[in-house]
Order: C-alpha cells, then structure tokens, then sequence
C-alpha cells in the first residue's frame, strides 16, 4: 500500500532544476490532475478579478450600489440598468474564466515550444472543417429538441425528491435570468447578446474544458473516448441545470470529440459559437414575429419524429465524415509530444 502512494506521488511530481523553473513549468513534470487544479486556481483568480471589475463599472457607469450588485443573480429585472449590468458580469466573468486557462500554459512553458500549442497541438489543417462543425450543430438540432424534450419531463426516484424539487427551482430561476437576457428590444440587443452569450463563452469554455481539462483526462487516463466523457459530463454538471442535462452532455460529447480528432481548439469554439448563436437568432426572430406563430422559444417541443430520424442519421453520417477527413490528415505524433490529443 505504501509503495503504491509512493508511485502515485513520483507521477504527481516529478523534481526541477532551476533553470527549467526560470522557463516555466514543463507540462510533462506535472501530473494531468495538478495542471487541472492549477487551472482551477487561475480560473477563480481569473473569476475574481473580473467580478471586480465588473462592480467597479457597475458603480462609476451606472451608480449601482454594492447592494443593487448583488440583486444581479435573483432580481435583475428590479435594478436600474439591469440588463446592460447583467450582460456587462456575465460578458467579464465568463471572460476572467477563460483568461485564467489561457495563463496556464505560460505557467507550464516548456522550451523552444509556443504557449498555443498548448490549445493547438496541431494546425487548422482544413478550413472548412469550421464551417462543417457548425453545420453539424445546425444538422443535430431536431435530435437535440427531441432530447430536451425528453430531459425536461425526467423525474428522480422517490427518495431524491427533494433534489428533484431543488433541481427544478434551479431550472426555473435559470429560466427567468435566461428569458430576462434574451429580450431583445432592438439589434443593438442582439449583437450584445451574441458577444456575451456566443462568442465569450465558445472561447472560454472550450479553452477551460476541451483545452485543458479534457486534454488532461485523457492523459491521465491514457484514452482519449474516458477523457471525452468525463470532461462531457463536468461541463453538463457544472451549469447546475439537470433537466438539461442529457442534451448538454451529448453536445460535450460532440465538442470533445471534434477537439480529439481535429487537434485545435477552433474547431469545438466554431461549433460551440453555432450552437449559443443559433438559439439567439431563433429567439430575436420569434419576437420580432418572423417565425409562425405557433412555434414557441420557451417551450421544451420536440419536433416531428420523422424530422428528428433524419436530423439523426444526417448527424452521425457528417460525424463520420469529419471523424475520416479530420484522422486522415493529421500527421504522425511524436510519442515523446504529450501536447497532442491521443488518438
């Protein structure tokens, strides 16, 4: 028992010269689990700041007090400038987050090797491959109302029902904020809202989850289909949203897997990009009475069956597709580059 610790603790650390430290902390001397807690450490550090930030704005653009602030989470509708406040901590939060994974490979510098590598193991070798991730999520939409639709109509067993209850009151007041932020009044509203719920949070995300955590689950694991899934898993789990939770997850699953094969954090920021936009176009569109009116975008409606077959076999053919094109053209790994997704 005691050699086992003594193992796990020589693969956890691995000793440093000083003039390796003067470069930064090479990502092969640290255990996958420690480069993921050290982002969770920049990640807060990143979070905080931002928070900062963002009352310090708050108070000298709009005059909000500290209390007015903290009414943000549950009330913003009741605090003057609310929206604008709200979408100014959300936009800079999310923000900090990614900001925080992005330092950690200037932390984890290894010599005579570019930080976005780190992100990057290998080129954008095609493109197209940006437009074909978005339009996978486009394809896999009816699939993924059909999931929504399911998800949200869960129940828990008996003895977890007082979860369940916690659960939806999470997803109810979730609602609330989502409704309140996505009311677009004008297209200022909307570009607004595409860069702080589509474009920061692609970034952000995928820089924290597919960029750092799952690449490091698969090295830790040595497979990169336990890394997919766990890494689809935290990122369905952490929006605290559990009837929402299969469709999430599936869609982790899509990102983790377009960022394995692909090898560059484009290609999962693309699709994610696509999947945050498409619902914000949806939305501004419904109100501004340019879809049919029986087509409700706060109603979990599954479409017809026959739609959501096709969305499903055209999903798995385009994921093929990509899967063949994107493993066909990356070039042999070094077995010494542990910066490479394992294929």
């Amino acid at each position: 028992m005691l050699s086992d610790k003594r193992i796990f603790i020589a693969q956890i650390y691995t000793p440093l010269n000083t003039s390796t430290l003067m470069n930064g902390l090479p990502s092969r001397s640290l255990h996958p689990l420690l480069q993921i807690l050290l982002l969770m450490g920049l990640a807060l550090a990143g979070l905080c700041l931002a928070s900062l930030l963002a009352l310090v704005l708050a108070s000298s653009v709009f005059g909000l007090s500290l209390a007015q602030f903290g009414e943000l989470g549950t009330t913003p509708e009741r605090v003057p400038h609310g929206w604008a406040v709200s979408m100014l901590l959300q936009g800079l939060s999310l923000a900090g987050l990614g900001a925080g994974a992005a330092v950690l490979p200037l932390v984890l510098r290894a010599p005579k090797q570019p930080a976005e590598r780190y992100f990057a193991p290998r080129p954008l070798r095609q493109v197209w491959w940006l437009g074909a991730a978005g339009l996978l999520i486009l394809v896999s939409a009816p699939m993924q109302s059909a999931l929504v639709a399911w998800n949200a109509d869960a129940h828990f067993p008996a003895f977890l029902r007082d979860f369940e209850q916690w659960a939806r009151d999470k997803e109810n007041q979730a609602a609330e904020l989502t409704k309140f932020l996505t009311e677009f009044t004008s297209p200022a509203r909307l570009l607004v809202a595409l860069l702080v719920i589509a474009v920061i949070p692609a970034i952000a995300e995928e820089l924290v989850f597919r960029g750092v955590i799952q690449r490091n689950l698969v090295r830790w694991f040595n497979s990169k289909h336990v890394g997919v899934w766990l890494t689809a898993a935290l990122f369905s789990a952490v929006h605290l949203q559990f009837f929402g939770f299969v469709p999430r997850f599936l869609l982790g699953l899509i990102l983790g897997y377009l960022y394995e094969w692909s090898g560059n954090i484009l290609v999962p920021m693309a699709a994610h990009f696509t999947q945050n936009a498409f619902q914000l176009l949806l939305l501004y569109l419904a109100q501004g009475r340019h879809l049919p009116s029986s087509f409700d975008p706060d109603a979990n409606q599954t479409l017809p069956w026959p739609v959501v077959l096709l969305s499903t076999v055209l999903s798995a053919a385009l994921l093929y597709t990509l899967h063949q094109r994107m493993v066909a053209a990356a070039p042999p790994l070094a077995p010494a580059d542990s910066s490479a997704p394992l294929r």
